[in-house]
């Protein structure tokens, strides 16, 4: 299932209905210190150092807490109350060990043989911080950002106000943040992400079932136990499906070829690409299973046609304004689930499609903003107010906003934030994956039943191949994510 997005005073709750349960507090730090141990030992190789700036409140307790989950790395803790005493230490421990300066008298012979932490875990303030920081705490923590060393934060990067995304002075810039229970709202702000890194939640620490409801939702792999569902063992190709893409121009013929091999991965019965002529024998030869036919104004799409994906690569000029008149009579008049993505979605007109019909955009922050008639900054700094706006002007559409943290959702109810990929999906041609898998599966009738859960699972798995590709390999490319889409569980 996914959890919620809180505020502080949400979060104080949860946990004071927790208390009353007779659930105890140490019982919870002990859990969020293995949860932290085992972040950690993903970050790091045996024998490796780990740096604990622990501070004063449960901050620091939950980071402490996780020193005996830390099994073969050399742990040092440092406890930090007073940030002008910590910060000589800090430096000493974090300076680069020279192996050779024995006559250092001011180094020990244990600290000389040591190299330096290749973590720092960040417990020095939690949610709690409501003031802002003083001269002491920002020289603190404007060093560790100094640093080469890479953090991990507990909670809540040290200095950020987590309702706000603000920071209060300055704030730990994490590598990755293990926020507790569940993601707190500001942490989702623009001016949080430098600070919050990768953010990640800890959900399983013994607190009960969050009491809360909001419209953020944030997605767990855990929601997808089970789906898609099993098939049916009679099932045959005209169970699943035929999904026809329209895609591909001049010059842009690998985005149709892309999202044709993407949608494969979702393993629909059928697929047909119709592209321009000019480019029909590039496409054709790169691919088998799927049939290529010549897009032209007399096209007619086969009966069979379970979903349609129009806009990958139909990007040049020339057939702009030929494609318009499809496009928007698809949207209009389809009762087909009908997915537009890239160029198509710039020839769309506001109003409503036939009644419980399915409808998906899959804009990135530039696309969103175009179509919006606002600038990307303004999309981006309240990102859920333009997946409404967008969901509202295209007939209530499903609203796939891409980008860091991909909202998925619509004019009204939940708005789901995705939990999974890295910024090494900013490679050309990763949205026409994205795009081809989504279409592929909302091809297939059994899951066109829960579109908002289809959609959430391909955005979730779209960037999960991404995460498994990084962890192997950093340099990957969006064919390796086509091939990873069907081996990433």
């Amino acid at each position: 299932m996914p959890v919620p997005v809180v505020n502080i005073a949400q979060m104080r709750e949860w946990e004071k209905a927790t208390w009353a349960t007779g659930q105890t507090e140490a019982e919870v730090i002990r859990r969020v210190g293995g949860k932290i141990a085992g972040l950690a030992l993903r970050l790091t190789r045996p024998g490796d150092g780990i740096l604990i700036l622990a501070g004063k409140g449960h901050n620091g307790d939950d980071a402490r807490a996780g020193r005996e989950f830390l099994t073969g790395r050399k742990i040092i803790l440092l406890d930090v109350a007073d940030p002008e005493a910590a910060l000589a230490e800090f430096q000493r421990r974090t300076a680069p060990k020279t192996f050779g300066a024995v006559s250092d008298s001011s180094v020990s012979d244990g600290d000389r043989l040591e190299a330096r932490p290749t973590l720092i875990i960040d417990g020095l303030f939690g949610i709690g911080l409501s003031r802002p920081l003083d001269g002491g705490w920002k020289k603190m923590i404007t060093t560790v950002n100094r640093s080469p060393i890479p953090v991990l934060a507990v909670d809540v990067p040290s200095g950020l106000n987590a309702d706000t995304g603000q920071p209060q002075g300055t704030a730990i810039a994490a590598a990755v943040t293990l926020t507790v229970g569940a993601p707190k709202i500001g942490m989702l702000q623009q001016s949080a992400w430098p600070f919050v890194g990768r953010l990640e939640v800890a959900e399983d620490i013994g607190l009960i079932p969050c009491p809360h409801r909001g419209e953020m939702n944030w997605t767990l792999p855990g929601e997808f136990a089970g789906f898609p569902p099993r098939r049916d063992v009679a099932g045959h190709k005209g169970s699943f499906g035929h999904l026809a893409i329209i895609a591909g121009s001049f010059g842009f013929h690998g985005a149709a070829v892309l999202a044709a091999r993407a949608a494969q991965r979702a393993q629909p019965g059928l697929i047909t690409l119709f592209t321009q002529e000019i480019i029909y024998r590039p496409v054709a030869v790169q691919l088998q299973a799927v049939m290529v036919n010549i897009w032209k104004p007399e096209t007619r799409l086969p009966e069979s046609t379970s979903a349609i994906l129009i806009g990958p690569g139909l990007a040049a000029p020339e057939i702009t304004e030929a494609m318009k008149a499809p496009t928007r009579q698809f949207w209009r008049e389809s009762e087909l689930p009908v997915i537009v993505d890239a160029s198509a979605l710039a020839w769309l007109e506001s109003g409503a499609a036939p009644k419980n019909t399915i409808r998906v955009v899959t804009p990135h922050p530039g696309e969103a903003a175009r179509m919006l008639g606002k600038t990307v900054p303004q999309v981006q700094a309240d990102r859920p107010q333009a997946l409404r706006e967008i969901s509202q002007h295209f007939g209530n559409c499903w609203v796939v906003l891409k980008g860091h943290q991909t909202l998925v959702g619509r004019s009204t109810g939940e708005i789901s934030v995705n939990s999974s990929g890295n910024p090494h999906l900013a490679q050309g041609g990763s949205g026409d994956v994205l795009s081809g898998f989504i279409a592929g599966l909302l091809a297939q009738p059994a899951l066109q039943a829960d579109a908002g859960k289809t959609l959430r699972f391909a955005v979730w798995r779209h960037g999960h191949a991404a995460d498994t590709l990084q962890a192997a390999r950093t340099n990957w490319v969006v064919e390796d994510l086509v091939a990873e889409l069907g081996k990433a569980g």
